[in-house]
């Protein structure tokens, strides 16, 4: 006995089939139960977010190795702005607070140290002085005379500071800052660097 399908019929099995067959093609499961994908995914940057680290810059600070004066590297964080006076204090500070730091491991081994006590602070210039002069929590001239070498000398020989070859100091007192030079005898021998002071310097050029 033959059956005969009804043209309906025929026209929702053709159909079904169709559908089964495309599907297969493109690698999907065929399936009767409806299921919902989701939108489609958005495009994305694929680009690592900032970690918000501050960025840093190489200077050179001068410790003490045996009885002269060797810049050394460090990495400090790099001043805001423009140069001039308004990064001058920080990235004083900044130098000041490497040479206090105690030397590394390989800075010890390599016979390093640094002569700058840990409570020495440093501040910007008063009314009166000039725009270059940094002031120090203690007179430079009773600071050690290495300690006060190696402030000359780190201070005087920074980008940030103006590159002078010199540092116009000054202390918590009254008395008008001085300039000390960074001279080749002075990194040689860092126990003459009261004798580097210029005197009294507000007309004088680093």
């Amino acid at each position: 006995m033959i059956r005969r399908f009804r043209p309906a019929a025929a026209r929702r099995a053709a159909a079904v089939t169709a559908l089964a067959l495309a599907a297969a093609g493109c690698g999907i499961r065929g399936t009767s139960v409806p299921v919902d994908a989701g939108d489609a995914p958005s495009r994305v940057s694929c680009h690592a977010p900032e970690t918000g680290a501050p960025v840093t810059e190489r200077v050179r600070v001068y410790l003490v190795c045996g009885s002269t004066l060797v810049p050394v590297e460090r990495a400090v964080p790099r001043p805001q702005g423009t140069p001039g006076a308004a990064v001058r204090l920080p990235a004083a500070r900044a130098l000041l607070a490497e040479l206090q730091k105690p030397p590394t491991a390989e800075e010890i081994r390599a016979g390093f140290n640094s002569a700058v006590p840990e409570a020495l602070r440093v501040d910007g210039p008063r009314a009166g002085d000039a725009p270059e002069a940094l002031r120090l929590s203690v007179e430079p001239d009773d600071l050690p005379s290495l300690a006060l070498a190696q402030l000359v000398c780190t201070y005087g020989r920074s980008a940030a500071l103006g590159r002078t070859g010199g540092a116009l100091l000054g202390g918590p007192g009254g008395a008008a800052a001085h300039r000390y030079d960074c001279s080749p005898d002075v990194q040689a021998n860092p126990n003459i660097a009261q004798q580097a002071g210029w005197g009294d310097p507000q007309s004088q050029e680093g």
